[in-house]
């Protein structure tokens, strides 16, 4: 057998395990696409000045998670009356027995002025960029929100916070035409 002979039997299973190697990194390469999420800017947070950070400039939202019917309504109502902005209420998938403060950091001024309100809260980050807060609850006790005793502002340090973009809305008055 010449080596013409042993280059001509190698040549085709060579030339498929170079294929099949091909196709392996497309097929891992484009899995790996899919499952990543692509990050978008569009609802990022905008940085402002600020000495102290106010309920109004925070945004929630109240997640249950436990079997109390209507405890994130309950709560909800109570977070607007003490000046919060309620952007959304709604039931987690995540069994919840004492709350659970979620923002982009646990130091985080927003994250610390939420978790002010609720008695034994969880701080949580998960590194969101749009600077809302969720509180998630999931037992209705008499000590879950103490009635006195919150925060009404909490001191920023750095004197920088990170809220979320106000969306304007168009106004609904009737503006006056000339016929």
């Amino acid at each position: 057998m010449s080596v013409r002979d042993v280059f001509r039997m190698l040549r085709t299973p060579v030339t498929l395990a170079v294929l099949l190697v091909v196709l392996g990194y497309g097929a891992w390469w484009g899995y790996k696409s899919v499952l990543t999420v692509p990050v978008s800017t569009a609802n990022a947070c905008v940085s402002q000045t600020l000495s102290q950070l106010l309920p109004a400039q925070v945004t929630v939202r109240i997640l249950n998670g436990g079997d109390a019917k209507g405890l994130a309504t309950d709560v909800a109502k109570a977070l607007k009356a003490r000046g919060y902005k309620v952007s959304a209420v709604g039931n987690t998938d995540e069994a919840v027995t004492t709350p659970v403060i979620v923002g982009a950091s646990v130091d985080s001024p927003a994250v610390k002025l939420v978790a002010g309100n609720f008695t034994g809260a969880t701080l949580r980050a998960d590194n969101r960029i749009d600077g809302t807060v969720d509180v998630l609850i999931g037992t209705k006790s008499p000590d879950l929100m103490p009635a006195s005793g919150y925060p009404s502002a909490i001191e920023i340090p750095n004197g920088s916070a990170c809220l979320p973009r106000v969306t304007s809305t168009p106004s609904t008055t009737p503006s006056a035409t000339k016929s």
